[in-house]
């Protein structure tokens, strides 16, 4: 009888696997079923593997005659709760994911590997019965014990972690151990600790931040682009709706689109919130550490949770809050695995919790700003800089002409030049790293190709390599050409190396301060670069789009763009944008203090009507222009695309398969004004890695044209054989490459 019973309790699970369907299973030999809860992890076989899946649900009957039990089970708590459980099951609805791969992409990668939660789970100290009877001055002789009674007192038990940031050491606790006064208690994990930080006082709001401030409702949901522009103080109005929430003993997520971004704002924001415990989630974070943190959130012991795109699908029980900061940033949508925007996704967070969203921007996507313009999202602007800061003077310095010195025009030169005499600093954006972009031979026109890529092997002088920035292979720098053996190799253009040795040449006597994917390859690398620029000496910064984004260097008054004609003649339809936002957000770094700013920026086609445009006027008449192309166009935002993307070493194979899954779909909706096709057509990397990549553009006027014919193409395409071909669907596709 006992046996009959355990039969009709199943288990339907996601397993990490890339197949679009949900696994049952039998409970673990031994277990009782009351110990299972949906969200909890178990480890299952599977294909003669051992995986580990999440539990979604606890059924009575399956299809399946025959049932493998669970091997084990990971959790005895719910690591997703329903809320969280919610939102995965809409992302792999939304972007057609397998259920068990988004679950594995919310995870760390510890947890995704089976490590057990409770390996984190940390110590708390608690005042006894005793001590809890004591007064309030009872130790005052014994001043550090009496600071530790005190802490208990008012604010409660304390983690050991905690206690060790305040100061709290081991001697102090053992002694009112010893008197009976306190005692650990097992308890939830707490967020990996943070650099200890001083407290800083809120600065005073001007009347834009007020405005913007009371604009917003922490009450219920609500979706606001934050269009301010740089330097007008949205990380001020950011930090003080993160008060608001933890007054109200909720939980804040803070959403930044760099690595490189996240040692500066956690500096900020610890400072501003000393007593409220704060979580790091990011690929520089050890494993363990970020698991650590990702658990503190998910148990709702970390009051702020700061992180990159992968943030946004952590379990977040008491979320008060979403804010995504540079909102713009491309590096929000994950362009591969489970290829979600976790800017998008923020607002189906808020929409689920019912709290407020903000999406902040000087530069704001054609999406984000297109639904403000509808009136979707609330817009909130701010046109001004914080304090005394004025917007720099931006200037076109022609070069088609010019006798250029390594990429650089004599008068921009000149002006970097004075800027350094002055006592000031002047940044130099460049947007390619290296030393110079490809290798030539003069006498007989070969040029160094990457084997894998459909690319040119970039030259690092300094490490003597020639070197994919796509694939990462590498060869050493030849000194004679391998096709004719001639001695008259050339490098031709300029990259961050090569800048860098002339412009340390030309100003010896200040510190040029490079920063690239190259010289920020080690943990906290450009926090430790920048700190010179931030102390305020004369100095000359160079980099890439790194520093293009949220650094506030008030003694920088100089920005040069040294070519900003790249993205104006893409084949990519969304070049124009982006290349808007660099030049914008890159200008935005000049001036933010009580100095006077100006913005040089060197073009060769000057005449260009989109970057008069946009130097003219801003950037606000420039995305509108955008807009307006888009919808004669009838381009996203006007419309809806995905693109059904295959991938092959032998390119007729992934050719084949789109031209199949084209007439499979077309089968389902044929064309016509709701939903038109493209392709197969290369990418615009065409092959990467050693595989060749084509796509077919599906564009539709609204998604739910669109949503039913992905999911049937996907069911279709998993009926794909050939294991040598990869396919993906990538809806709200970002990059054509």
């Amino acid at each position: 009888m006992q046996e009959s019973v355990q039969q009709r309790v199943i288990l339907r699970l996601a397993v990490p696997v890339p197949l679009r369907r949900l696994f049952d299973y039998l409970p673990p030999e031994g277990l009782s079923p009351e110990s299972l809860r949906p969200g909890q992890r178990l480890w299952v076989p599977f294909a003669g593997r051992k995986l580990v899946a999440v539990l979604l649900d606890i059924v009575q009957e399956s299809p399946h005659s025959s049932l493998k039990p669970a091997l084990e089970l990971v959790d005895s708590e719910v690591l997703f709760g329903d809320g969280s459980r919610k939102l995965l099951s809409w992302i792999a609805d939304y972007y057609q994911a397998p259920l068990g791969e988004v679950y594995a992409a919310a995870l760390p990668v510890a947890l995704r590997k089976g490590k057990p939660s409770d390996h984190w789970a940390e110590q708390w100290l608690q005042l006894t019965t005793e001590g809890k009877g004591l007064p309030k001055t009872a130790l005052a002789r014994a001043p550090k014990q009496q600071a530790l009674f005190q802490l208990l007192l008012s604010d409660g038990k304390q983690s050991r972690t905690h206690l060790k940031t305040l100061g709290h050491n081991t001697p102090v606790i053992r002694a009112l151990q010893d008197r009976g006064l306190v005692e650990w208690i097992p308890g939830p994990t707490v967020p990996a600790p943070l650099p200890a930080a001083e407290s800083t006082p809120a600065p005073e709001l001007n009347s834009e931040q007020q405005q913007v401030l009371d604009s917003i409702d922490c009450s219920g949901f609500s979706a606001s682009l934050l269009e301010g522009t740089t330097g007008s103080g949205k990380t001020e109005v950011y930090l003080r709706l993160m008060q608001r929430v933890l007054d109200g003993g909720r939980q804040a997520l803070l959403l930044v689109p760099e690595i490189g971004l996240t040692p500066q704002t956690l500096r900020r924001i610890a400072a501003r919130f000393p007593k409220h415990s704060i979580a790091a989630l990011h690929s520089g974070l050890a494993d363990g550490e970020r698991a650590q943190s990702w658990l503190a959130a998910a148990g709702g012991q970390a009051d702020i949770v700061i992180g990159t795109r992968s943030a946004i699908m952590t379990p977040l029980p008491r979320l008060g809050v979403v804010i995504v900061d540079e909102e713009h940033d491309a590096s929000f949508k994950q362009q591969d695995g489970v290829r979600y925007s976790a800017r998008d996704l923020a607002v189906v967070l808020g929409r689920n919790n019912n709290v407020p969203v903000v999406l902040g921007s000087a530069t704001p996507s054609l999406e984000t700003l297109h639904n403000a313009l509808n009136g979707r999202y609330q817009h909130l602007r701010m046109r001004y800089r914080a304090g005394d800061a004025k917007p720099p003077q931006i200037h076109v310095v022609p070069t088609l002409r010019e006798p250029l010195e390594e990429g650089f025009s004599p008068q921009v030169l000149r002006h970097i030049g004075d800027t350094l005499a002055r006592g000031e600093q002047a940044l130099v954006f460049i947007n390619r790293r290296g030393f110079a972009p490809a290798l030539t031979c003069d006498d007989c026109g070969w040029l160094a190709d990457c084997p894998h890529c459909s690319s040119k092997l970039t030259m690092h002088r300094r490490q003597r390599q020639l070197r994919c920035h796509h694939c990462d292979y590498r060869r050493p720098l030849v000194d004679s050409c391998p096709q004719c053996h001639s001695r008259s190799i050339s490098a031709l253009g300029a990259g961050t190396e090569r800048s860098e040795e002339l412009l340390a040449r030309r100003f010896a006597d200040y510190p040029v301060i490079r920063v690239d994917r190259d010289t920020t390859a080690s943990k906290q690398a450009l926090d430790k670069l920048l700190a010179p620029a931030r102390e305020g000496e004369p100095c000359l910064l160079l980099g890439t789009q790194m520093l293009a984004k949220g650094h506030h260097l008030p003694k920088v008054t100089l920005v040069v763009i040294q070519d900003a004609d790249g993205g104006l003649f893409s084949a990519d339809f969304r070049a124009p944008e982006r290349t808007g936002q660099l030049l914008e957000q890159v200008a935005g770094r000049a001036g933010r203090g009580s100095l006077s700013g100006r913005v040089l920026v060197q073009s060769r086609f000057p005449e260009h009507p989109l970057l008069q445009l946009l130097l003219e006027k801003g950037y606000g008449a420039f995305a509108r222009q955008l807009l307006r192309d888009r919808t004669v166009a009838q381009l996203p935002p006007a419309s809806a695309m995905a693109l059904v993307r295959a991938e092959c070493e032998e390119p007729g194979w992934a050719e084949e398969f789109l031209q199949n899954a084209r007439l499979f779909m077309q089968s389902l909706a044929p064309p016509s004004p709701q939903i038109q096709y493209l392709g197969p057509v290369p990418a615009l990397l065409e092959r990467k890695s050693g595989r060749f990549r084509f796509y077919i553009q599906v564009t539709a006027q609204n998604r739910a044209h669109l949503q039913p014919l992905l999911a049937r193409v996907c069911a279709w395409a998993e009926g794909n054989k050939n294991r040598r071909l990869r396919w993906a669907v990538d809806m709200d596709a970002q990059e054509l490459s």
